[in-house]
């Protein structure tokens, strides 16, 4: 795919100049684990590639040049790049259904904001994260972390 292509190929050229303790860092979505209904397209799995590639990646930069690998797996975010997916007249768009899936569904059940995700960022590329490689850290109010839908029908009983 061209999300993990990009990424290997940006580091196979950039990973020799780079710093040591230097930092690269990608975005993924969580549709790389689990199924996304209208999500599609082959991003699913170009972003479980680039997770993938993440902890190759990680330990081929880092013994080579000393460089860390990481990537952010956001939760739903209004973007302007989100808001056109599944577009139609007077229908909610696909990152509206998302975020108020998330937000009935997360145990923090509030807004992410574009912040929230370079605030993460800063930090991985940060000294504090010096020893932090090869992960995809979650920054989605933890819905990852759910294995039920509790807005479910077949919960309302229990969520009386």
């Amino acid at each position: 795919s061209a999300s993990a292509y990009s990424a290997v190929s940006l580091l196979q050229k950039f990973g020799p100049i780079m710093n040591e303790g230097g930092n690269m860092l990608s975005l993924t979505y969580i549709a790389s684990e689990k199924v996304i209904p209208g999500y599609g397209g082959g991003m699913s799995s170009a972003k479980a590639q680039l997770e993938s590639d993440t902890r190759v990646l990680a330990y081929e930069a880092g013994r080579k040049w000393g460089v860390r690998v990481n990537t952010i797996s956001a939760g739903p975010l209004k973007s302007r790049a989100a808001s056109a997916i599944g577009k139609e007249p007077g229908q909610k768009t696909f990152i509206e259904y998302a975020i108020d899936y998330s937000k009935a569904n997360a145990p923090l059940a509030q807004d992410l904001y574009n912040d929230d995700v370079g605030n993460s960022g800063m930090f991985l590329c940060s000294p504090l994260a010096r020893t932090i490689t090869g992960v995809t850290l979650y920054v989605d109010n933890g819905l990852h972390a759910m294995g039920m839908a509790i807005d479910s029908e077949s919960m309302s009983d229990r969520n009386q």
